[in-house]
């Protein structure tokens, strides 16, 4: 019997099927935070003698019993059990009988599956932000090898001016950090209690939604039980938009890459560890790793907009609508945590090919350094302009390949010290530790 059915009512099993959709194995993501909901409002009800501490002990155990099942794999959801809020209190009641019934006091399912949202983003949104921080610093390590590898820099794909492998990397990294600052926003809006909402007017027992605020470690809680309900969907929406902007990076990158390792660029080689071949030419080296890397990341660009949809025009309070943004949030963390694995890997592998500006076809690219070495002798810039491009028309004009950039973010000083800065600031406003600290305690 589900939470919500009445004594003698049956669903039908099409409407069944339609109405439950994916949601129990989209549930199984929630497990372990359901049980930490259970914990942290098994303690509260005891504060408020909705529970003895006897049967808070009882309860307790049997909780930490289950979490140990999820975290061992053995954890299912059973056949007609209708998702993992009923699952864990069906567990508890086979264990302690009429004990285990107590445990929805003072919930309802809707705030049940808002706090389990906002702990299992929260959990996945740190996940991601260190998963970021390795390609971070792979970037940062690869900016420094190469900051004397120049590269040809390119407006509207022509060839503009000189640029370098120190910078290229040096540019990912940085808008790394800037995605960093994304994900802070999505963790600091997941990181807000929702528990004791019910179902979006609040309860007439006396909660301690303050207790329950400092049990799961969230920095605040969700005051307005109203706008408690409301947050569901705006804190997906959120996730998934800092989600697309860790991809928008990557799939950059990932497209830079593609052009870089073609014949006709050259800049690049992919190990064969990273290629594949054709089937009819043999000479082929075909970078499918980062082809689908662009692709994965450019599909995850898309789901905040999927969001977005689902929630327009829906008035305040729960809709039965929200049940298939599990569907579009879940899966997006494992994706986004894969491709940024796989760029990790790649970054640690690819070859950088040195004295590529060496070559006489780029001799056009030293352009604006001849502009800048006339002004430099007192020359005005306009005149200068005007000078060097008559050197390039009549076939005058010598390349100063000798370069001496000097500003902060610049071919000869990167500034890479204080990229790194931005991106520990940026860390260090997620608050995760607290978090952290406080779930080992409701473990313990």
């Amino acid at each position: 019997m589900k939470l919500w059915q009445k004594e003698g009512v049956s669903t039908a099993d099409q409407i069944e099927r339609f109405t439950v959709g994916r949601d129990r194995e989209m549930d199984l993501f929630l497990a372990p935070f359901d049980v930490l909901g259970n914990l942290a409002h098994a303690q509260m009800l005891e504060t408020i003698h909705l529970l003895t501490r006897s049967e808070l002990d009882d309860i307790s155990r049997e909780l930490k019993q289950i979490y140990a099942q999820i975290q061992a794999g053995t954890f299912v959801i059973e056949e007609g059990v209708e998702d993992v809020h009923s699952q864990v209190e069906l567990l508890l009641t086979r264990a302690l009988g009429d004990v285990g019934k107590k445990i929805h006091s003072g919930r309802s399912r809707n705030d049940q599956v808002l706090v389990d949202l906002k702990l299992f983003t929260r959990d996945r949104l740190w996940a991601v932000a260190d998963s970021v921080q390795r390609v971070f610093d792979r970037l940062v390590s690869r900016s420094e090898q190469h900051k004397d590898d120049l590269l040809p820099g390119y407006t509207h794909l022509q060839i503009a001016m000189p640029s370098s492998f120190g910078l290229w990397f040096g540019a990912y990294a940085e808008g790394l950090a800037d995605d960093m600052l994304t994900l802070q926003t999505a963790y600091r809006l997941a990181n807000r209690n929702p528990l004791g909402s019910g179902a979006g007017y609040g309860s007439s027992f006396p909660l301690n939604r303050s207790l329950t605020t400092e049990l799961l470690g969230f920095e605040g809680m969700h005051v307005n039980v109203v706008y408690a309900q409301m947050s569901r969907g705006k804190t997906e929406q959120t996730a998934l938009a800092a989600l697309a902007a860790v991809a928008a990076t990557l799939s950059r990158m990932a497209m830079d890459i593609c052009l870089y390792n073609s014949q006709n660029f050259g800049f690049l080689t992919l190990p064969d560890a990273l290629t594949t071949g054709s089937s009819i030419m043999p000479h082929k080296k075909n970078p499918d790793v980062a082809e689908l890397l662009r692709a994965k990341t450019n599909r995850l660009k898309a789901l905040p907009m999927e969001v977005t949809l689902v929630l327009s025009n829906l008035p305040s309070g729960y809709h039965r609508d929200m049940q298939i943004l599990k569907e579009v949030l879940m899966p997006a963390f494992d994706e986004l945590l894969d491709c940024l694995s796989i760029t990790e890997f790649m970054l640690e592998h690819l070859q950088v090919k040195p004295s590529l500006l060496n070559d006489a076809k780029y001799d056009l690219l030293f352009s604006v350094e001849r502009v800048n070495e006339l002004v430099l002798q007192g020359v005005p810039f306009r005149e200068a302009y005007r000078i060097v491009g008559q050197e390039i028309a009549q076939h005058t004009y010598e390349p100063p390949r000798q370069l001496h950039h000097t500003h902060e973010g610049s071919i000869g000083n990167l500034g890479t010290d204080l990229i790194v800065a931005h991106m520990q600031a940026a860390r260090a406003g997620f608050g995760a530790e607290q978090a952290q600290q406080a779930i080992a305690r409701l473990l313990a």
